[in-house]
This record gives structure tokens, sequence and C-alpha cells, in this order.
């Protein structure tokens, strides 16, 4: 059954996610996919027919036809920070000191260990799978279940940065496609939201949660009540210096991306 369902995740961004050249060359001009471009600077064009021209574009395309539908999850994400998630981080703040919370960070960062480890491993990013590996263990045993980071304070083993699947695709020169804003979720696109899937084969959370839903869920809320209660006021920040939010978050989406696939950047915020 998991191989159907990956099987028919595969088909469906094979058909909506790869650039659709021939679409966008018929649209120039008139009706249909062209006015929703959006021009994300992820790979740059070494053709050199365009290099001297002023009006070349040398980014990435990733194309937004469902805006409305985007602009609508976009609100409701809004006024679910706002209502539910902002309120619940609050009074989390007041129930854990700071160190705390950050001790419940790390443990969830060292959880997901085997996500980042397969994904350097499959770009070829060997000393960082090492890296991984080392500071699983160390931080496991000596760190308490990774609550401290002994790995960088005592061995001076530094985090090599995030990786995901979405990245190692990015990494092999696979582009967004089709630009999506997922209720609960955020910011994402058909290579992005593949990648969720992906990463979520040998993501322990997820295994957890196929034996007891309800425990699944609390980790995942438990999980994000923290990581918000750590970063409270920066989106509130963001959509003050946004003339249009829903604009500002998909370009800073994307450009984050594009960070996060060279190597140029290691955060795991947008804002």
């Amino acid at each position: 059954m998991r191989r159907r369902y990956l099987a028919a995740l595969t088909v469906l961004f094979m058909i909506v996610g790869l650039p659709l050249n021939s679409l966008l060359t018929d649209s120039i001009g008139g009706p249909g996919l062209a006015p929703n471009i959006v021009y994300a600077a992820e790979y740059g064009n070494s053709d050199p027919l365009f290099e001297d021209d002023p009006f070349a574009v040398d980014e990435a395309e990733i194309l937004d036809p469902f805006e409305p539908l985007n602009r609508f999850f976009f609100t409701f994400n809004d006024r679910f920070y706002f209502w539910c998630l902002k309120p619940a981080a609050k009074v989390w703040q007041h129930v854990l000191p700071k160190d705390a919370r950050i001790c419940v960070r790390n443990v969830f960062t060292n959880v997901l260990m085997p996500v980042r480890l397969v994904n350097c491993l499959f770009q070829g990013k060997w000393q960082a799978a090492g890296a991984e590996v080392s500071r699983f263990v160390i931080n496991s045993t000596i760190g308490v279940l990774g609550c401290a980071d002994p790995a960088r304070d005592e061995f001076n083993i530094v985090p090599p940065g995030s990786e995901d699947l979405g990245q190692s695709l990015g990494f092999y020169g696979v582009g967004h496609g089709l630009y999506f804003c997922w209720p609960f979720i955020g910011p994402s696109s058909a290579r992005d939201t593949l990648g969720l899937v992906g990463d979520s084969l040998v993501n322990p959370v997820q295994y957890i949660m196929r034996d007891d839903a309800g425990a699944g869920v609390a980790l995942y809320g438990l999980d994000t009540v923290n990581q918000t209660s750590l970063t409270l006021g920066d989106y509130e920040s963001f959509l003050e210096s946004a003339f249009d939010p829903y604009i500002a978050l998909r370009d800073a989406y994307l450009q984050h991306r594009r960070h996060k696939v060279s190597d140029s950047l290691d955060t795991s915020s947008i804002y």
C-alpha cells in the first residue's frame, strides 16, 4: 500500500512539478499561467547568449496558479497562529524557562538525525554524514538523549547543517515546480512537498504516530509550540515590514530554500 501511495505521489509530482516550458511559451501575452510566474534566484543561467542581455532572467521559475487557494490557506494559517499557536506558546513560555525549552528543541533535533543522515548520504556529503552519526551517539549518551550538546561543546563537532529530501532534490537540479501554501504546514512547493513525504519514511516520530496517533500528534504539537515559544515576535515583525504578506512570505520561502540548497545558509526560520 505504501508503495502505491508513493508511486501516485511521484506521478503527481511529475505532472505538476516539473517545468512547464511549452505551456509558459504559449501563455505569454495571453491568459493562462504566465501572470502567476514568480522568479526565485535558485539556479544561474549559464547560457552565454543571455550573459549580456539586461532583460534576460537568470533565475529558476516557480508557478503559482493556485494563488487564490494558497491565499486562503495563508489567511487560515495566520489566524491559527494568532488565535491558537501564539497563546499556547506564551503559556508554554511561562511554564518552562528558556534553557529548558532549548533542551526540548535539542531533543527533537537529535531524534530527527535519520532524516538528515539519509539526505547527507544521498547528496554524497560523507563528512557531514559522519558528523551526524558522531553527534547522535555522543549527544544521546553523554548529552542525555540530546538535551545537551557535548558533541559541540566538548568535542568540537559542530552541526553540519539541516538536510531534507527537498534540498537533496534541489541539489540534483530538480526545480520547485508549483508553489503551495498548505494548512498548518505553511509555504512549500511540489518538490518540497514530495520531500516531506519521503522524509516521513525515516522520521521516527512518524513511526510513533503509526502505532499511536494520539502520541504522535502530541509530539508534533509539543515541538511546534516549543519552537514557536523560542521565536515569538519574528512573524509579527515580518508582517509589519511586508506590503503584501502573502507575496513576501512566498518570496522569503523561495530565497530561504535557495540558500539551503546551496549550503549558504543554515537556519530553520524563513523570516
